[in-house]
């Protein structure tokens, strides 16, 4: 746990990048740590993880949580209901089901699109070109807030390498309308934020390492 840490690259970053700390696999009382010092958004990846976590801080009112896993068809009704923020939706189809179940239960989340820059097998995401060509559809969507594109880069990558795939997602967002930009994680955030991320997801930096 690196309290100081989280606190020195607060003050590094510009203010229009967010901290998004990262807490999956970490405790409840972590978390709490780390927003007693002013950290309020929260990324999870597994679902019922993430809900044992909200029960306890439900207190909390100023958490916003955030999800970044990859997301199951049979769990988004879960997650429409208990995240603010999506960061990982990856197809078309899953942004239809979002929108279709963010109508039924009146809820609206703020939505990352997650999209493919590189050749990845391990990574899902939107081909630039099928985003485009599908971006119509995606704005006529109900019940979801557009809020940016999200992107991780293949693992291996030089420093060089990982600036010029982050300035192709600021590009494309820049082109699409698009204010946000969530990439950038604990090994190359420096290079996230001067290619134009706003959001940037931190774990072991903030946490320390996973037991």
């Amino acid at each position: 746990m690196n309290p100081s840490n989280y606190l020195k690259i607060k003050n590094h970053i510009p203010s229009n990048v967010n901290i998004l700390a990262v807490s999956k696999g970490f405790k409840s009382q972590e978390i709490k740590t780390i927003q007693k010092i002013g950290q309020n958004d929260f990324g999870e990846s597994k679902f019922q993880e993430a809900f044992e976590k909200q029960l306890i801080l439900k207190d909390l009112k100023q958490i916003k949580w955030h999800f970044i896993g990859r997301i199951q068809s049979n769990k988004i009704r879960k997650i429409v209901q208990n995240f603010k923020y999506i960061h990982s939706v990856d197809s078309f189809e899953k942004l239809q089901k979002i929108s279709s179940i963010s109508y039924e239960d009146k809820k609206n989340p703020f939505i990352m699109l997650q999209v493919k820059l590189r050749d990845d097998p391990s990574k899902g995401g939107f081909k630039p070109e099928l985003l485009i060509s599908k971006w119509r559809e995606i704005q006529e969507l109900k019940n979801i807030t557009l809020k940016g594109l999200m992107t991780i880069n293949p693992r291996g990558l030089s420093s060089k390498e990982n600036s010029e795939l982050f300035k192709k997602c600021r590009c494309l967002a820049d082109s699409l309308q698009l204010p946000d930009c969530s990439m950038g994680m604990s090994g190359d955030w420096e290079e996230a934020i001067d290619a134009g991320s706003t959001w940037l997801r931190l774990g072991s930096l903030i946490f320390g390492d996973r037991s």
